[in-house]
């Protein structure tokens, strides 16, 4: 892969591979939080503020993103958030499929480093590029799933987008409860899951 060297870890350095992002973006926004995280949170692509802050999930929507692992005992400094693409799309569309598969072995590489116990996927985007398949977020938010990710099985949570609820608050009660599972099933809040927050 010709960009791997510059890759420090799960941080990608600089890419040139998508003309278009390349001419959009402001900078390559990597994941955040630390590489040895319970809980992988995957969204499709950075949006103008995560464009302008250099960090996934800043915006409106990671502030309700935030909130809902606040509310479930999850502290967002624990867990690792990132993208399927790094770079800011033009007018925030979604990334194209070669776009996606460009950026696949950057996420496949930090999914590996990371090796996290639950993989929880935000929208549609990220659910069907991780799963391999179509997905009705809305009706299979809350579902659990195995698959292989770079030749190892990963458990998938179907999620829908944060930013749902901005624009249908019916979308709420979903998404809280697709987070409370994401809390079980990682034990947060738990004695365990609370030496462990503890010790970042």
């Amino acid at each position: 892969m010709e960009d791997q060297e510059n890759m420090d870890g799960p941080v990608v350095t600089e890419c040139e591979r998508c003309p278009e992002l390349v001419e959009a973006r402001s900078r390559i926004v990597n994941g955040t939080g630390p590489e040895d995280a319970e809980l992988l949170i995957v969204g499709e692509g950075p949006g103008e503020s995560e464009d302008r802050e250099g960090e996934p999930f800043v915006g409106r929507s990671g502030a309700e993103l935030d909130e809902k692992l606040r509310d479930h005992g999850i502290d967002r400094e624990t867990t690792r958030i990132t993208n399927c693409v790094r770079c800011r799309p033009p007018e925030n569309r979604d990334p194209t499929k070669e776009e996606l598969e460009n950026c696949r072995g950057y996420l496949e590489r930090e999914i590996e480093l990371v090796d996290p116990e639950l993989i929880m996927t935000v929208g549609k985007v990220p659910s069907e590029h991780l799963l391999g398949r179509d997905v009705a977020v809305t009706k299979e938010a809350g579902s659990v799933e195995d698959c292989r990710l770079g030749g190892t099985a990963r458990r998938v949570l179907i999620s829908v987008h944060p930013a749902a609820m901005l624009y249908d608050r019916s979308q709420e009660e979903t998404f809280d409860a697709t987070v409370e599972q994401a809390a079980s099933l990682i034990g947060a809040g738990d004695e365990d899951g609370q030496s462990r927050l503890g010790s970042f």
